[in-house]
């Protein structure tokens, strides 16, 4: 028997944390948000609420503008990654907006500190979020230079004790290679975070690897463009890769 299979037996899910990456709200153009992408991701994240599962999310910026590459352009790297930065907390407020028109309660807090448009996150504020029935966005990544917001993900998922760490793609799982571009790529349906660290898998980054390893945090990666999918991961349905 897998591991995979005893740990979803025996996984009771009350709080999820789902990492999804600023590009996947981008429009048909390639920039921006797309409504209707957000659409999407909403109605996967109200079908976990109603099956009453606490969500937090955390959504990446690279739609609107990411740290590295602005360093690349140009943009000092402290300050990029402060855009990028602010970037979140604006998909933050577009997957509030729309989870809102569909009826969900969500909260944006943000790293960042912002009066007036979203208030200040900490582990204590994000908790009682959650537990008064509220769709939970983090934005902001952690707040500091040089970390990206897959590593914001692991620290948020470890300060609110959830249950599992999920991070959405477009592929349905971890390969051993990058399938759209290795046909021969084979799909792991579990691994440890040790062997995934070790063979240094592009699934999130190496600092967010280390978190999850220390604190024995698991990720479980799945095709989050498919509907129905999240629901699916949630009722132990083996159709990502788990990293335990």
């Amino acid at each position: 028997m897998y591991f995979c299979d005893l740990f979803f037996r025996n996984m009771k899910y009350k709080r999820i944390l789902l990492k999804l990456s600023g590009e996947s709200l981008t429009g048909d153009d390639g920039y921006g948000v797309s409504y209707s992408h957000i659409a999407h991701y909403a109605e996967e994240i109200k079908s976990a609420v109603d099956a009453g599962v606490q969500v937090a999310v955390v959504i990446g910026g690279g739609n609107i503008f990411r740290g590295v590459q602005g360093a690349s352009a140009g943009f000092e790297r402290r300050q990029g990654d402060q855009m990028g930065m602010l970037a979140t907390i604006i998909n933050a407020l577009a997957v509030q907006g729309v989870l809102e028109e569909m009826g969900v309660k969500a909260k944006v807090l943000s790293a960042v500190n912002i009066e007036g448009v979203c208030a200040k996150t900490s582990w204590r504020a994000a908790i009682e979020s959650l537990e008064a029935g509220y769709v939970t966005i983090l934005g902001g990544g952690t707040g500091n230079p040089f970390f990206t917001t897959d590593t914001g993900a692991a620290l948020r998922a470890l300060e609110i004790k959830a249950d599992l760490l999920l991070k959405g793609t477009r592929v349905d799982g971890v390969y051993t290679a990058d399938p759209e571009k290795d046909p021969t790529a084979t799909k792991y349906t579990e691994i440890s975070l040790a062997e995934a660290y070790e063979k240094k898998l592009k699934i999130m980054d190496m600092t967010a690897f280390a978190l999850c390893q220390d604190n024995k945090m698991s990720i479980y990666v799945y095709d989050a463009n498919t509907k129905g999918n999240l629901l699916k991961v949630l009722n132990g349905e083996p159709i990502g890769t788990l990293l335990y």
